[in-house]
């Protein structure tokens, strides 16, 4: 990135680059942050996985239970809806609603997979056999992008407002970038 920043400059191959990439973070010269990409691989449920991929600045990969026969089925900890804001969830549910939540997860899980495998044991087609999976069903997906669309996905996808799940996600894709860009980290206070 501070290469492509240097085009004009006499001294491109200048390996000292901090603080030109905090300078370009600090005067929002966003087109030297589209310069380099990175690809993650994301393990996740079919009901987060929409969320993610409405960032269109990305490029996806995404697991086909068209193509793929399903694994495995995720389970969540339920939480209770948030009165004040319908974007929020509240853990402070009491332990019975919780085991009634695992127990029925569970059960539908159970039943959900058996008859996908029944399905297919009659010759019924994957893509066809899919709807009887639940949203809890794991996929896997690559997902690339520029710094610059990873910079504005990790500040608004690990703020509190977004689903603790997807959050998750956010955060320890953020410690990824900021392992393989940590001069961008730094500049942007993340490290």
């Amino acid at each position: 990135m501070a290469y492509c920043a240097r085009v004009s400059s006499p001294h491109q191959e200048n390996d000292s680059y901090e603080k030109l990439l905090a300078y370009c973070l600090e005067h929002k010269h966003w087109s030297v942050f589209e310069m380099a990409d990175m690809t993650v691989e994301i393990v996740t449920s079919r009901a987060i996985s929409p969320q993610i991929l409405r960032h269109r600045s990305f490029q996806f990969q995404e697991f086909s239970q068209r193509y793929a026969k399903a694994q495995a089925i995720e389970t969540y900890r339920p939480r209770r809806q948030d009165n004040k804001n319908r974007q929020n969830s509240l853990d402070d549910l009491d332990p019975s609603t919780c085991a009634w939540f695992d127990e029925t997860q569970k059960n539908i899980a159970g039943l959900a997979m058996e008859k996908y495998n029944e399905a297919l044991e009659r010759g019924i087609a994957k893509e066809c056999a899919r709807v009887l999976l639940p949203l809890a069903t794991q996929t896997k997906l690559y997902m690339k992008g520029s710094v610059r669309s990873w910079i504005h996905y990790l500040e608004i996808r690990t703020l509190e407002s977004t689903q603790k799940e997807h959050r998750e996600i956010a955060i320890e894709i953020k410690h990824i970038f900021s392992e393989r860009f940590p001069a961008v980290s730094k500049a942007l206070g993340w490290s």
